[in-house]
């Protein structure tokens, strides 16, 4: 498949004496609006989600995100075909004029990442309900599940590394979305989304909300709230921790230092903990999340 030539009068482009536009100014409106995408802290409200690496923007054009820009440097040309083809079955495709090219050194100027790979896209925010994250999960035939929901929250994780893989466990291990409240690191920042290896693009996820109002969503729809605790819960029932993530749950997961807020301690209907060495005082918060999403999808699996 050729690669498409840009035909458009935006300065300042110049032409090869081969024939596509490149981009040769630090000071062009796309490549600003890259520069700020790929290196900031996530997009704010109406902005575009920037995504670096031919692997993801891939991935971001086949999960259904439109995309707004693409940006191909003179290395990056040899992932071009591969794009557009992908482009080519979603039904969202990349508009011809939107394809821009620039030199590798124009590139990493406005890259996130130490070694970039020559392609990067900005996309439209696809929008998301508490009611898609409770659906379920879908099926490669559209339809959905119909199994209980369960959904990870992210309540005060600072870390975007721990953010994404956070959010890599949760697809892996079956949930039906994810949360991240006001305070956390955004799941949609450049290096959440690497961590995340695209889960973040694909799940059902909610950003920005306060904690109070997504703790009284989910007890109007009937959904456990479970907390993650360095403690067990000794008042819980001796078999308690085995049945609590088989129905509507949600784990809430909090900051690596200070953990969860009292106010979500107080609302949960269950506190569950990982039993460890007393040497250790505790785990890095995706290691604790990923094995709590793993317990549910293993009780799921049992009391299927």
């Amino acid at each position: 498949m050729a690669a498409p030539s840009i035909k458009r009068n935006v300065s300042p482009l110049a032409r090869t004496a081969d024939g596509p536009d490149i981009i040769t100014s630090r000071e062009n409106k796309w490549l600003k609006l890259f520069r700020a995408a790929l290196r900031g802290t996530g997009p704010g409200s109406g902005e575009a989600i920037g995504i670096e690496g031919p692997k993801l923007v891939e991935e971001a054009i086949r999960s259904g995100l439109e995309a707004d820009a693409l940006l191909v440097s003179a290395t990056g040309e040899a992932h071009l075909e591969p794009l557009l083809l992908a482009a080519s079955q979603s039904e969202a495709g990349i508009r011809r004029e939107r394809i821009f090219r620039t030199t590798d050194q124009m590139f990493a100027r406005c890259a996130g990442t130490e070694t970039p790979q020559g392609v990067a896209a900005l996309f439209r925010q696809p929008e998301w309900n508490l009611e898609d994250i409770l659906r379920g999960r879908a099926e490669a035939n559209g339809a959905y599940s119909g199994e209980a929901p369960l959904v990870v929250v992210l309540a005060g994780v600072q870390d975007p590394g721990n953010v994404g893989t956070i959010l890599r466990s949760a697809e892996a291990f079956g949930a039906t979305g994810g949360v991240a409240t006001r305070g956390t690191a955004d799941p949609w920042s450049p290096k959440a989304l690497r961590a995340s290896a695209g889960s973040a693009l694909r799940m059902p996820l909610l950003r920005g909300i306060a904690a109070p109002v997504l703790l009284a969503q989910l007890k109007m729809h009937d959904v456990q709230i479970v907390a993650a605790s360095l403690r067990a819960d000794r008042n819980a029932a001796p078999d308690h921790a085995r049945r609590t993530l088989r129905g509507r749950a949600a784990i809430f997961i909090g900051n690596e230092g200070a953990g969860l807020a009292p106010e979500i301690t107080r609302a949960a209907d269950a506190r569950l903990s990982i039993p460890m060495s007393e040497t250790v005082e505790s785990l890095n918060a995706a290691v604790a999340a990923s094995l709590l999403l793993y317990e549910a999808a293993r009780q799921r699996r049992e009391f299927a």
